[in-house]
């Protein structure tokens, strides 16, 4: 099945509580663009996510961290295609030491899983 991977870095502006939590929607939002490119690449369209069936959020995600957001479709339909999403904190800010201190993570820290489904219309599929 198709797989799919964004990486980026949170921003203080994606910073939205105290502590520079980062909110949950925004891996909500990487998921998004995760699935946009995996019916792009099945279909040739970027089709309509309908919904989720399961969002777990896991660990705290701060401005500074490293956030990869993986996806792959794990069932199709005529039109639907449902597809599995992970987001995963790989590098965080080592602020403790200076200010431009960072660590990669041997060990990614899973943030956010996720199951939703998608929907590309028969007459927009292209593949």
């Amino acid at each position: 099945m198709e797989k799919a991977m964004i990486r980026m870095r949170m921003s203080s502006h994606d910073a939205h509580y105290g502590g520079n939590l980062v909110d949950g929607a925004k891996m909500l939002q990487l998921f998004g663009d995760v699935a946009t490119e995996l019916l792009i690449r099945r279909d040739g369209d970027e089709g309509l996510f309908a919904g989720y069936e399961s969002v777990e959020f896991l660990a705290p995600v701060y401005a500074g961290d490293y956030i990869e957001a993986v996806g792959e479709i794990i069932k199709e339909g005529n039109s639907s295609r449902k597809m599995t999403f992970e987001a995963r904190k790989v590098i965080v800010p080592r602020t403790d030491i200076s200010e431009s201190s960072a660590d990669f993570l041997e060990e990614p820290v899973v943030v956010c899983r996720a199951v939703g489904t998608c929907v590309t219309p028969k007459k927009s599929q292209r593949k």
